[in-house]
Order: structure tokens, then C-alpha cells, then sequence
């Protein structure tokens, strides 16, 4: 784990000063914000509206961020809940979740030109899913009952194959003919802990069922809980940047208040009630993985506005991880 150096405060001698003077400390949690997956999908539609012109449509949001829909919106993205509503003809980019067959069998169907902005650690699911199916096995999916990825994850196999298991409760209620073959697979944004818990549920169970070789839960979910769990313990306070249906942040809010510090979701910075800060001597900033690092530096700026600061990054990884776009709109 490494901490940075510490930046200037902006009052004098943070040791003799009395302590309702004193910077309040800012941990900045590292790695946080955007992952290889949300990257990708940006891009994907950036670049699709530069080869096709405005507009282009994008089925549900492309990642779960506002400020990143609305900025999309601006150059020429339209956002749709259903094929349905996209012109024949147009072109169409499926969001970062992954979709069910159903929906780019029914693009192709209409003859629409789509590009797929699936992250590619949620189609690694979709192939593993389609495999143990083909092997005879009856699927267990661990996730979040109505997620855009659960839905398109469910959606790769036919139906009476793959059984959702949202908690450690619901593995006691499967209901299966005896002798199944089963494997588990899960949702690439959960709780790492809550999903070790489950999977070890699944086990004690069903001594027999076959789990995939790598961990489900991406890199970018893993390492973000990681570094939340590194700052969260010696903050009053965890600020999670994120949207409300964003799984990845709603998990971070979860891990910084299991690590014992108080936290809460944020869309903007002006939703930073100046009272919360009364009485907090160290509060963490971290962002999910849909998250740009501008709204990052925007609550950092506005803390700086409310109180004196002093404020640390403190890293726990780094990260590398970079993925190929659609040979559509390679270069």
C-alpha cells in the first residue's frame, strides 16, 4: 500500500492548532473510478457517433453514470430502454452490462447496425454460462435480482437452466431434482465477501457443483473494495461517488460501513450537506467504477470550500488494464 505525500493545508501548524481548526484530512482511495470496461464502452459510443454522425442510439444507459449519459447526450448519443424504439437503419450500441441473445438477435433481425459495448469480463461470463449449460449442468447465478448484467447473464441460456441466488438464505430454498449437475457463476460487481459467503454455502450444499476457474468478480470491483477497506478504517466519514442503481458503488458504501466508518452516496458535489462535516476530523473519497475522476476532483474542491483540508491518495494497486474495441471501429 502506498500514501502520498501529503498535499499543503491552508491553516497554520495542523499540531498546535485547536482541533475545531485543524484541516480535516482527506484519504483518497486508489484505485477508484473508471475501469477498462467503462473506458471501452465510452469510447465505443465516441467513436460510433464519429463514423456514423448523430444520431446514434445506445440501448439503457451506456454505463450507469448521469454526468456520463448527459455528456454523451451532448454529442449526439440517444438513450433507449428498447429496440423498439430505435429507427430502422440506425445504428445501436448495447450498454457495458451485457444484453440477453434475444436482443442482437432482434437487431439483426431488423437489419440494425449494432455495436456490442459489453465489458469483455461480463462476455467471459456469457461464454461460461453457455458452456455449462452445454456440459448438462444446471446454472446457480449469484446476483442482484433485476441488474441489467443479471438480465443479460440470464439471457445467454435457455430458460429452466440458470437459477438466481441473491443471499446465503436463498441457497437453503434451491429447489432442483436430486442428482443435477450444477455449477455457480456470479455477477461480476458484488461484494466480495458477501459472494465468498454464499459461494461457500453453495459448497457445504452441494458438495459436487463446479465453480469457474478465476474469480467472477472483476478486477476493478475487487481492487475498488480493496481500497476503500485501506482508508475506511481511520475515516469518521466515507464519501462514495456513484449512482444509485450502480452495483459496484452500492457495494463500496456497504464495505466502508462494514469497515466501521460512516458513508454515503453522492452523485455530484453539491449534494455535500455542509453539516455532514461537522465534528469529522478524517473523511475518505472514493468513486465506483462508472465514475469520472473530474467529479472526483469536484467534491475534492468543494471539501476544500467547506473546511480547510489536507489530503492524502492512498493506493493499494495499480492498474494496466486496457481492452480491445470492436473490429468495427478499430483503427
Amino acid at each position: 500500500m502506498t500514501i502520498a505525500a501529503p498535499a499543503s493545508a491552508t491553516s497554520p501548524s495542523p499540531d498546535s492548532a485547536p482541533a475545531a481548526l485543524r484541516p480535516m484530512r482527506v484519504l483518497i482511495a486508489a484505485p477508484r473510478g473508471f475501469c477498462a470496461g467503462v473506458d471501452r464502452a465510452i469510447e465505443i459510443v465516441e467513436r460510433a457517433i464519429a463514423r456514423y454522425g448523430a444520431p446514434v442510439y445506445v440501448r439503457h444507459e451506456i454505463v450507469h453514470n448521469r454526468y456520463v449519459v448527459e455528456g454523451l447526450k451532448t454529442k449526439g448519443a440517444v438513450f433507449v430502454e428498447e429496440l423498439d424504439q430505435v429507427p430502422d437503419g440506425a445504428p445501436v450500441v448495447f450498454s457495458a452490462h451485457g444484453v440477453p441473445k434475444a436482443v442482437p438477435a432482434e437487431a439483426m433481425t431488423r437489419g440494425l447496425d449494432w455495436l456490442d459495448a459489453t465489458c469483455p469480463l461480463v462476455s467471459k461470463v456469457h461464454r461460461q454460462a453457455e458452456r455449462q449449460v452445454e456440459a448438462g449442468r444446471h446454472i446457480l447465478f449469484v446476483g442482484h435480482r433485476g441488474h441489467p448484467e443479471v438480465i443479460g447473464t440470464m439471457g445467454q441460456v435457455p430458460e429452466g437452466t440458470i437459477t438466481l441466488v441473491e443471499t446465503v438464505d436463498d441457497v437453503a430454498t434451491v429447489d432442483l431434482p436430486e442428482g443435477v449437475p450444477l455449477a455457480f457463476l456470479t455477477q461480476t460487481t458484488l461484494s466480495v465477501d458477501d459472494t465468498a459467503a454464499i459461494v461457500a454455502a453453495l459448497r457445504a450444499r452441494f458438495p459436487g457443483i463446479y465453480g469457474p476457474r478465476a474469480e467472477d468478480i472483476c478486477y476493478a470491483t475487487s481492487n475498488r473494495q480493496e481500497s476503500v477497506k485501506a482508508i475506511a478504517g481511520e475515516c469518521d466519514l466515507v464519501l462514495v461517488i456513484g449512482a444509485p442503481n450502480s452495483s459496484n458503488s452500492l457495494r463500496l458504501v456497504e464495505v466502508a460501513e462494514r469497515s466501521g466508518a460512516r458513508a454515503r452516496l453522492i452523485q455530484r458535489a453539491a449534494e455535500i450537506a455542509p453539516e455532514w462535516l461537522n465534528d469529522i476530523d478524517t473523511i475518505g473519497v472514493t468513486a465506483g467504477a462508472s465514475a469520472p475522476e473530474v467529479l472526483v476532483r469536484e467534491v475534492i474542491d468543494r471539501l476544500g470550500e467547506l473546511r480547510a483540508i489536507s489530503s492524502q491518495t492512498v493506493t493499494t494497486t495499480e492498474e494496466h488494464m486496457v481492452f480491445k474495441l470492436p473490429r468495427q471501429l478499430a483503427d
